[in-house]
């Protein structure tokens, strides 16, 4: 058997004919399903990390068991950003008009748009994902501290509940950050565009 390049129809001679060959709308589901399943499990490591503490603690101390549930709502809220980023992205993805299967893919089609939406979406749900799974590590941190501080000197509760509402500032910023590399994610839906 030689070495030599395949030549068949479907062979894929480089990353590049790899990377556009695949659909723009797979590229686009695929960021979409990285940002929310990401998002999720920031929520779950960060519930994990502060749950974990929180139980630990009100051994010793059970009046902190309710007031340190805000740190788990904070994590949780991890997981609401990514399910609120994959609306906004799935609303940007619709099927042309006339539909694929009725021949509305011509050469006049604008593909580099099409490809560069598809690009967009899937950049936009896999940095929305990344800030979330940063997120929802660094609540589960900040909400572990603050159960076990609390449960030794309850004054600094509040000191470290303002640390832990900047830990979850991430984020946000990670939507503000997707929704504006997902502005200029339009695919086109009929070849006039």
């Amino acid at each position: 058997m030689s070495s030599s390049s395949c030549t068949g129809e479907y062979c894929n001679a480089g990353w590049s004919e790899v990377l556009t060959s695949m659909s723009p709308y797979g590229w686009g589901s695929m960021g979409l399903a990285f940002g929310l399943s990401l998002s999720v499990i920031g929520a779950a490591w960060g519930i994990f990390l502060t749950g974990s503490s929180l139980v630990g603690a009100a051994v010793k101390s059970p009046r902190i068991r309710s007031k340190n549930l805000i740190s788990v709502i904070f994590c949780e809220a991890t997981a609401i950003y990514g399910v609120i980023m994959a609306i906004v992205l799935n609303g940007l993805m619709k099927k042309p008009e006339g539909g694929i299967e009725n021949g509305s893919f011509t050469d006049e089609w604008n593909w580099s748009s099409f490809y560069f939406a598809g690009y967009g979406v899937f950049s936009s749900g896999l940095s929305v994902g990344l800030t979330n799974v940063a997120s929802g590590v660094a609540v589960g941190i900040a909400g572990s501290s603050c159960a076990l501080a609390d449960a030794q000197d309850s004054s600094l509760f509040v000191k470290i509940l303002i640390v832990e509402i900047f830990a979850s500032a991430l984020g946000i910023f990670g939507i503000i950050v997707g929704i504006i590399q997902s502005n200029s994610c339009q695919f086109p839906y009929d070849v006039a565009n």
